[in-house]
């Protein structure tokens, strides 16, 4: 078997594991609370990716800016992003809560356009976050009998803001990036954003009635460590070393299909036509507004920075 096919293995691997990550976090926060889950999962995760780096002995920067940076990435992308994820999965479903993460890529371009007096609008970026805000609209729409629901309005919120968080954390991490070893540094990213999960876990969630010896939720967060975190992020580099970035991509618009059936066979989460219209419309303005982003740089013969950001493992 060569490189190529071995890397076209690791994508429709990673495109099947970080779709079903959004399942298993919906069950082990109906068991455990979601900092505490969250916090378990990214810290081990952390820890196991590091010391796997440090036994390659390959380039690994200890200066203080370094870590410092990677610990506001991590605050950003696995406190805030995660975290509020698998907080807002208590009270939404798995595939809701995927088909919003979906809309990341949507959030870095925003973030640019708004950051840089170089970036403006055309008039495919603007139809595609038409399209995107359609889709959210759509969602809302399908379970409109839920707006009575506070606390499902709020999971809907907070996996709002945890999506524009992780596109945040990406376009820094993108922006920022040193000739060192990029496992170590997704390690330390993963460290301490679980660190400040856990610090957060007394302060947000409620530990009473939690069954610690569930054996689903234990299987979820083991399955959460080795194969969402751990294994996933080792064929996620492996694929993008070897096929083009805008092939790697395509895991961003296979990840919330394949939540949205797991959810529905496993979890009997709902699946109707406006689930399979929000999922079309959302991909569509997905597709468009990185569409835009890259004929403007294109026109303006520079390098595309969205392929970058796009390409960022947006893992759950």
């Amino acid at each position: 078997m060569n490189k190529n096919t071995k890397a076209w293995i690791a994508l429709v691997f990673i495109c099947i594991t970080w779709g079903t990550t959004y399942l298993a976090i919906r069950i082990g926060v109906l068991h455990y609370p979601a900092f505490l889950f969250a916090g378990i999962r990214q810290l081990v995760g952390g820890i196991i990716l590091m010391i796997a780096a440090f036994a390659a002995k390959r380039n690994i920067d200890w200066s203080r800016e370094h870590i410092l940076r990677n610990a506001l990435i991590g605050g950003l992308m696995i406190t805030m992003g995660n975290g509020l994820v698998t907080w807002g999965e208590k009270y939404i479903p798995s595939g809701v809560a995927a088909l919003i993460c979906s809309m990341m890529p949507i959030f870095a371009v925003l973030f640019n356009l708004l950051s840089s007096r170089k970036e403006h609008f055309n008039i495919t970026i603007a139809i595609g976050l038409v399209l995107g805000t359609l889709g959210v609209g759509i969602i809302f729409k399908d379970n409109i009998k839920d707006f009575s629901n506070t606390a499902y309005i709020g999971g809907m919120i907070a996996t709002l803001i945890a999506t524009s968080s992780w596109a945040l954390g990406s376009i820094i991490s993108k922006k920022n990036t040193r000739q060192t070893n990029p496992m170590f540094n997704s390690g330390m990213q993963l460290f301490f954003g679980g660190v400040f999960l856990l610090l957060f876990s007394p302060v947000v969630d409620d530990y009473k009635g939690i069954d610690y010896a569930n054996s689903d939720a234990l299987l979820s967060l083991a399955y959460l460590i080795v194969f969402g975190s751990v294994i996933a992020y080792a064929a996620y580099n492996f694929a993008l070393s070897t096929l083009p970035v805008g092939v790697v991509t395509l895991y961003a618009y296979a990840n919330p299909l394949v939540a949205v059936v797991m959810g529905y066979l496993l979890m009997s989460e709902p699946l109707n036509i406006y689930t399979v219209l929000a999922f079309l419309t959302i991909v569509v303005g997905v597709y468009l507004v990185n569409r835009g982003y890259r004929r403007q740089h294109r026109y303006m013969d520079e390098p595309d920075p969205v392929d970058a950001i796009a390409a960022f493992p947006v893992e759950n």
